[in-house]
């Protein structure tokens, strides 16, 4: 049996994040993973070698896009003989792409990887009605011209138009937004909190940037150099007079500022064996240390839709033997801060870590000092699939600077009720 051995993150890159038929609105999920992946390859003097494997995927794709990931590495300066295939787990493809190279590499299956993420919420494929996909099927496969005319004349004018793609649950016709009120209004989440929130992911981010520390993380792309959503000038005052944009009445409190807004991106993350980078002349930044995936059911409404990490975490910490407060930075995805805060304040609850996750006490508060320190998604922008990427070469760069056997957690919340988490370690 071949001994686990340790994989590094050796840096990542991604384009600047756009906002929703913003700058990138022409450009393919293809084009912009591509680009991701190049500007990986051109950082880290890859051009021409073959990596053991990339690893993406794109929760919006286009039937055209079944092998996505192949074909952006047939674009990119890879060596054409790198195999590549798609994955796809809702907003936790990019931290579960890391999970899959990184055990590779522990296997010693592969020595090296890509894993990352793209999606365009511009770019959406637009979908017939069933009854008109139908009848065009039948069109198509006629034979003869009084078979096609026949198929033809089946149209009627009420079988036309179209389905826009929409980040609704399909067993619930609910959005993400709709699942989380009810899920904010059962926290008791305030809407002062989330604004807060919010306001300091804005201010980390754009402090980051000021700093330089996306300098070696990020390729410009048409026309962006920084994250289109990012408001640096934001305040607490503009944020409270937005209208809430999801749940109903008194308890309503989630707007489009504490909300991430629909985005175009990529990202892709370098890992390797520690030989591997040695031979490649590549100091590693942080040691991938574990992963968990969890699941919760919330079409009974007995859980929050976008609770799932609440329950992944307290089981990696378990098989670890570590606690809550033995991080030095957490990376929680904040698809909206109702998720961060709620996710926080039931890992304070103790009826909620009792029943729900079997423990005998809390796992408790974390330091909040220490929570998305660079920014996170609501400032960034959200592109689906590429925000695990985002947040492991982020997190890997933060744990490097602050030395060897730094810690940091990475939880994501995904649609249909998973969530994807991990532990990294500064190398």
């Amino acid at each position: 049996m071949t001994t686990p051995r340790r994989a590094a993150v050796l840096g990542g890159n991604r384009i600047p994040f756009a906002r929703q038929f913003g700058p990138y609105a022409e450009a393919s999920n293809q084009d912009m993973l591509t680009a991701a992946l190049e500007g990986l390859v051109a950082r880290h003097g890859l051009a021409g070698e073959r990596v053991g494997e990339v690893v993406a995927g794109a929760v919006i794709k286009h039937s055209r896009d079944f092998n996505l990931t192949r074909e952006a590495v047939l674009g990119s300066s890879l060596a054409a003989d790198t195999p590549a295939y798609d994955i796809q787990q809702a907003c936790g493809t990019g931290l579960e792409a890391t999970i899959l190279v990184a055990n590779k590499i522990a296997l010693g299956q592969a020595d090296s990887g890509i894993a990352g993420g793209v999606d365009s919420a511009s770019d959406a494929p637009i979908v017939v009605p069933e009854r008109l996909r139908r009848k065009l099927l039948r069109l198509n496969r006629a034979k003869t011209p009084a078979d096609r005319a026949r198929a033809a004349l089946a149209i009627r004018p009420t079988d036309l138009g179209i389905q826009v793609p929409a980040a609704n649950e399909p067993r619930t016709g609910m959005s993400m937004g709709e699942h989380m009120a009810v899920t904010a209004a059962r926290w008791g989440i305030t809407r002062e909190a989330q604004d807060e929130l919010a306001l300091a992911s804005h201010h980390h981010l754009a402090a980051a940037y000021e700093r330089g520390f996306f300098d070696d993380l990020m390729t410009p792309y048409l026309g962006l150099t920084r994250d289109q959503n990012l408001r640096p000038d934001s305040t607490i005052e503009k944020l409270a007079s937005l209208r809430t944009a999801f749940g109903t009445g008194p308890e309503a409190t989630m707007t489009a500022g504490n909300s991430t807004p629909l985005s175009d991106g990529a990202s892709a993350v370098l890992l390797g064996s520690p030989e591997w980078a040695e031979a490649h002349g590549l100091k590693p930044l942080a040691w991938f240390v574990d992963g968990e995936t969890a699941a919760v059911d919330y079409l009974s409404g007995e859980e929050g839709l976008l609770m799932a990490p609440a329950y992944a975490v307290p089981r990696m910490l378990a098989r670890q033997g570590m606690s809550l407060q033995d991080f030095d930075l957490y990376e929680i995805h904040e698809a909206f801060a109702s998720t961060v805060l709620s996710t926080l304040k039931a890992w304070e609850d103790p009826e909620f870590c009792r029943d729900r996750l079997g423990l005998e006490a809390p796992l408790g508060a974390i330091d909040r000092s220490r929570l998305n320190v660079n920014g996170s998604s609501l400032a960034a922008g959200h592109p689906f699939a590429a925000t695990g990427g985002r947040i492991v070469a982020t997190l890997a760069k933060l744990l490097h600077e602050k030395g060897s056997g730094a810690r940091g957690l990475v939880s994501v919340c995904a649609a249909g009720g998973q969530g994807v988490v991990a532990v990294l370690e500064a190398a």
